[in-house]
């Protein structure tokens, strides 16, 4: 079997698939959105037909997955490459099938309103661990453009191409990360203190650690919270440290801006489930008009 990657006109190689049906209403591009890194992200591409790819080492080697839903009810998942196998077995769960939504309760008018429009998100886990860490670092104190430029530029030049899809890049692997020249840290935009923090981190086996990532060296809650949400699916997971988190949850429950511990406050009534609220936010929330400064987008490389 044949089938066209994501934006490519060539036929890719054989695949295998697998077709999975939901327990309850899934929308597939707003669970997997979390995992794309700007719309340029080589390893997570949304392609013209609908169908979403995602590029991942897995614990068997690279891979590359497609999901797509031809008949709006089944889940079709098609798997490229070594990792191939390992992916069509985890794609319920990263696509929510662990999740349990059916036991959230709004306690805002605004957040029912928000749990209906997005009654097909799912917080779905990927099992990724140092996948989603490598990631959430590039992201620490910069503007989304400039961790997103880092992941771009790392990621295309030290992930291999991906099975089934050859203009996209499969996330190199953590020994990968620690071999990285530091001229190309520069040359990717990340100073060196996200580079410490990530080639530190990559000297541990954090896949089997995802509770205990905030003992490691450079990582906060806000990183913590991050890779915890993606990887292992904690629908609780709150990115205390945020620049635009608690703005959000404020502006969207009270009506004005609030700090971390404002935000935690207000989302005491959601134990269990803040992440999911924060997601619904994210998502489904017409973002207000800015009333501060945005944050610079940096760019090391010039230094």
């Amino acid at each position: 079997m044949t089938d066209e990657g994501p934006g490519d006109n060539s036929p890719g190689p054989s695949f295998i698939s697998r077709l999975w049906t939901p327990p309850g209403p899934l929308d597939v591009r707003a669970t997997l959105s979390l995992h794309r890194r700007g719309s340029g992200d080589p390893a997570t591409r949304f392609a013209p037909n609908g169908s979403i790819w995602r590029a991942v080492y897995t614990p068997d080697g690279p891979g590359t997955l497609a999901v797509s839903r031809p008949d709006g009810k089944d889940v079709l998942g098609r798997a490229w490459g070594p990792g191939g196998p390992w992916l069509l077995e985890q794609m319920p769960k990263m696509l929510g099938s662990d999740d349990n939504p059916d036991e959230f309760v709004a306690h805002h008018d605004v957040i029912a309103k928000l749990a209906r429009q997005g009654r097909g998100l799912r917080i779905g886990r990927t099992d990724r661990v140092w996948e989603a860490l490598a990631a959430a670092v590039l992201e620490q104190k910069v503007t989304g453009a400039e961790a997103w430029r880092s992941w771009r530029y790392l990621v295309t030049k030290y992930g291999e191409p991906a099975p089934g899809a050859p203009s996209m890049r499969v996330p190199p692997p953590q020994q990968v990360w620690r071999e990285i020249p530091q001229w190309e840290w520069h040359a990717s935009g990340a100073e060196p203190a996200r580079r410490r923090t990530i080639v530190s981190a990559a000297g541990y086996d954090v896949e089997r650690k995802a509770d205990r990532l905030h003992l490691l060296r450079g990582i906060g809650p806000w990183t913590a919270a991050e890779v915890r949400a993606r990887a292992v699916g904690d629908a609780d997971a709150v990115p205390v440290g945020d620049y635009h988190i608690p703005s959000m949850v404020g502006g969207t429950l009270i009506g004005e801006r609030v700090d971390d511990e404002g935000m935690l406050e207000l989302l005491k009534p959601y134990a269990g489930h803040r992440y999911r609220v924060i997601r619904l936010i994210e998502l489904y929330m017409p973002m207000p008009a800015r009333r501060a400064p945005r944050m610079p987008t940096r760019d090391y490389r010039n230094l």
